[in-house]
């Protein structure tokens, strides 16, 4: 059974562990391997604490799912960001920016128990329409979210991933989802 609750400061490294063993699992075979060969669990924690996401004046809320030992999840939601621009937020709107749960605990309902509290916290701040962006070849994470009651709106975008040596970056689409909430 897990806990969810709002992220506090000392999650920083335990939600950067989540973040990064998912990104290695989940992306194998559509990021390449040297790129997620190379993340760092505390540089990621490190960015979060430099970010201030576990603020309360922050934009977005991060809730993990806590279990007997440890975090085995997280999501982050807030304003929808115009053009995925952090600065260009779109209060009409609510947005999933990260959902990650650590492998070892993929198909126990820790991901059911996030996105309801994302729907949740979304639907409390007075938004009725929830949108988030997931990469085209992440096949298990939209299957996710059409089992969650989310569909692909026929939005479409980029996510560059640049890589060492000068090369050019990798380019992925991401498609976007939309629901009503509330």
């Amino acid at each position: 059974m897990v806990t969810i609750r709002r992220e506090l400061p000392d999650d920083a490294e335990q939600i950067a562990g989540v973040h990064v063993r998912a990104w290695q699992a989940g992306y194998a075979g559509i990021i390449p391997a040297e790129v997620l060969d190379r993340l760092n669990v505390n540089a990621w924690a490190q960015r979060r604490r430099e970010w201030g996401t576990a603020d309360d004046d922050h934009p977005f809320t991060t809730y993990v799912a806590e279990g007997p030992h440890a975090v085995e999840g997280f999501v982050s939601v807030g304003p929808y960001r115009n053009d995925q621009d952090h600065d260009d937020l779109d209060p009409a709107y609510g947005e999933i920016l990260a959902m990650y749960v650590d492998p070892e605990h993929w198909g126990t309902g820790v991901g059911r128990a996030l996105m309801t509290a994302a729907c949740d916290h979304l639907a409390d701040g007075g938004r009725n329409e929830l949108r988030l962006w997931v990469l085209e070849e992440n096949v298990r994470a939209r299957k996710f979210y059409e089992q969650a009651g989310l569909t692909a709106d026929g939005e479409r975008t980029t996510y560059t991933i640049p890589l060492s040596g000068g090369r050019d970056p990798v380019a992925l689409e991401e498609i976007r989802y939309s629901a009503v909430i509330g």
